[in-house]
């Protein structure tokens, strides 16, 4: 488990460059008080601390009392996001909007309402051409203020060109507020649950997405208006497994900003998870040119200025280019090639680990479990496993199943008998506590019920009898997430031919798909 500290002044030092760290001390060195020596001191302290622990700082640093501490820190706090605005300014459409907004209010408190109107009509220029509305809201509002308690005669009609803007301008935010609102609770449903398992969750899904989807969403052409609405879709989809709809979406997602490059720089998260979903549905969709195409130029991305200068983005581009390289190698059966990420994502999972949320950090250890699997590496897939099963969260119940029942089939493998029977009342009773047994994972469980105690001779005929099952189930869309998480299949036919499951993926899967299997465009 992730050791992650909650103290909040520690992370914020352990986040700055060298550049921005030796900014700070100069900006600080402005003003020699003995106040600012004692935050130096304890910047420096925390600067070489590995993780935080403030009785050790307090030992080491007679001069830092505790009395004193939690002011210094928030004095700390504050100066070093000080320094930080200074030299960060010329990067952030936000900044450079609250900056312009600060000149504005500055030359009003002077009494120069005219030039205070005129930042402000560049302000909202700037606001405009970066599709930036809540800041374009503040300046109606402001401009409203300055001409309803001064007579400026800067317009002739200037109150009814103020109304008509500002109802323009609320009638967008207020769409874009329902879309992103029910967008986040749709992704925050399928982390919480995963894909719909049933047609009755699905019916609780779609009851859902049409109570909250607002009137009038498809006609908004508005940049943000169309990001929220593509990405409702998207999370609609994709819990629903209609992954053909989920790629639809996603390639509009990327495609709007294609369209307006100079928003990658402005929302350039909102980007990345683009990317990053668009690669998922050609995965989802076992799509290899594709995603080996998107794959290819968000690896050029990541090492862009725009990604490479700023820690936020290295940090997402890091999680996102090597799941989808994982994915990548799950389609061509290349486990063991795919095995030489490991110890990279896990040097950057524990350089980046007060960042990372628990759920990426899940996904990881469970795509690492798979790949140690597939590669024939049991015992390492059940370290990996491990982790996830033993630690407590309740996210991604999902996840937290199929752990489990991969954890007991590569017991089965190493033929660990004597845990095989406690292993399996154990995930049964997860998995049926849960509410989340599928058709797919009962057959899987009725099959090793009966064969713990058959000789190989005997399993033989069992192998090709739940294979045949579960083919026939691998149409149900219900089913899919069953064999998204784990390749019952391909595990079964290596069973049957005696050969390596890598051996089947490669020779039987993905040979096959290369021929040429064609994604419809997006309507």
């Amino acid at each position: 488990m992730p050791n992650r500290s909650t103290d909040a002044l520690f992370q914020l030092v352990k986040s700055l460059e060298k550049s921005e760290k030796r900014n700070f001390k100069l900006y600080v060195q402005r003003n020699s008080s003995s106040e600012n020596l004692k935050i130096v001191q304890l910047f420096d302290a925390l600067d070489k601390m590995d993780s935080y622990d403030e009785n050790l700082l307090l030992s080491r640093y007679k001069d830092l009392k505790k009395q004193q501490l939690s002011n210094i820190k928030a004095h700390l706090y504050k100066q070093i996001l000080s320094s930080l605005r200074l030299i960060k300014n010329e990067n952030n459409i936000d900044i450079q909007l609250h900056e312009m907004m600060d000149h504005a209010r500055i030359l009003y408190n002077k009494g120069l309402y005219l030039q205070s109107l005129k930042m402000l009509d560049r302000m909202k220029e700037l606001a405009r051409t970066n599709n930036q509305i809540t800041y374009l809201l503040q300046v109606l509002f402001f401009e409203k203020k300055i001409e309803a308690l001064h007579i400026t005669r800067s317009m002739t009609d200037r109150a009814e060109q103020l109304t008509c803007d500002v109802d323009e301008t609320n009638r967008r935010l207020v769409m874009v507020s329902k879309l992103s609102n029910l967008s986040l609770l749709l992704y925050s449903w399928y982390i919480k649950h995963g894909h719909a398992r049933d047609e009755n969750d699905e019916k609780e899904v779609q009851q859902f997405f049409n109570q909250h989807y607002p009137p009038g969403a498809d006609e908004a052409k508005g940049f943000y208006e169309r990001l929220y609405r593509y990405q409702c879709h998207c999370w609609y989809a994709f819990i629903r497994q209609d992954f053909l709809m989920y790629y639809r979406y996603t390639q509009k997602w990327v495609e709007l900003f294609e369209k307006e490059p100079f928003m990658i720089e402005v929302e350039t998260a909102h980007y990345i998870k683009g990317m990053h979903n668009l690669m998922g549905a050609h995965f989802d969709l076992h799509n290899y040119t594709k995603l080996k195409e998107s794959l290819h130029k968000f690896e050029a991305f990541s090492n862009s200025e725009l990604v490479v200068n700023n820690h936020n983005n290295r940090i997402q581009t890091f999680v996102y280019l090597q799941l989808s390289k994982i994915n990548q190698h799950f389609m061509e059966g290349t486990f063991t090639e795919g095995l030489k990420l490991v110890p990279y994502i896990e040097e950057k999972l524990k350089e980046y680990e007060i960042y990372l949320d628990r759920h990426r950090i899940l996904v990881f250890y469970y795509k690492i479990a798979s790949l140690y699997f597939g590669s024939g590496h049991y015992e390492k897939a059940i370290d990996y496993l491990n982790k996830i099963i033993n630690w407590k969260v309740d996210l991604r119940n999902d996840l937290q199943c199929y752990s489990r029942l991969l954890h007991l089939i590569a017991h089965y493998e190493l033929g660990n008998s004597q845990l095989l029977e406690y292993l399996f009342k154990s995930v049964y009773r997860f998995m049926a506590k849960m509410g989340n047994l599928s058709v797919v994972e009962e057959e899987i469980f009725r099959f090793l019920r009966r064969t713990f105690h058959l000789s190989p001779r005997q399993l033989k005929p069992e192998f090709a009898k739940l294979l045949e099952q579960l083919k026939q189930l691998q149409a149900n869309r219900f089913e899919t997430r069953a064999f998204a998480y784990l390749d019952i299949i391909s595990w079964l036919e290596s069973k049957m031919e005696n050969i390596p499951a890598t051996e089947i993926v490669i020779r039987k899967k993905f040979l096959n798909r290369m021929k040429g299997k064609v994604i419809p465009p997006a309507p």
